[in-house]
């Protein structure tokens, strides 16, 4: 069964998988990085999140309310996971000097089993989708982690605008 589950899996999501322990283990070292690299796990969450949703639930007000307040719950969670984060601005190169972020990869391996789970349940047993508790874990969970990616990036993004003198926002705006 499960050889069965890992050979109909798309090939996309074994790429995406490859791609998010790249990442974490690349933010296991400190470095310089910008915005815009620290954006794309939790804009390829909300993106999974998105199809998911529209996918599984459709416009279901409901889902989306539960997704969202799962998203609400992991923001504050991965705003308090860096609440020491500190930046530095290279004012050469615009580029931001990070500390090792050693929470990154566990979060992101625990995301993908979850969210993979999930998916894997739903498509073995579509009735599942009807199950209110199931639902509520379902939409909870995958907000929260997407919650959590979110949450640590606007944390970066404070700390970027805090590191960054105020002359050199006039002068970029």
């Amino acid at each position: 069964m499960l050889l069965s589950l890992i050979s109909s899996t798309p090939v996309w999501v074994w790429a995406l998988l490859v791609f998010l322990v790249t990442r974490g283990v690349s933010a296991m070292k400190p470095g310089e990085t910008s915005l815009t690299k620290l954006a794309i796990v939790p804009a390829l969450f909300t993106a999974w999140g998105v199809w998911s949703l529209g996918h599984r639930f459709g416009s279901s007000w409901e889902a989306w309310a539960e997704w969202l307040v799962g998203i609400g719950a992991g923001m504050g969670l991965g705003w308090m996971l860096l609440r020491r984060a500190t930046l530095t601005v290279n004012m050469s190169t615009g580029r931001l000097w990070r500390r090792a972020d050693y929470s990154l990869l566990p979060l992101l391996l625990l995301t993908f089993v979850v969210k993979y789970g999930f998916e894997v349940a739903l498509s073995v047993s579509p009735s599942l989708n009807f199950d209110d508790v199931f639902r509520a874990a379902y939409l909870l969970l995958s907000g929260g982690f997407t919650g959590v990616f979110i949450g640590k990036y606007l944390r970066y993004l404070r700390a970027s605008r805090l590191a960054t003198p105020p002359s050199a926002l006039e002068a970029a705006g």
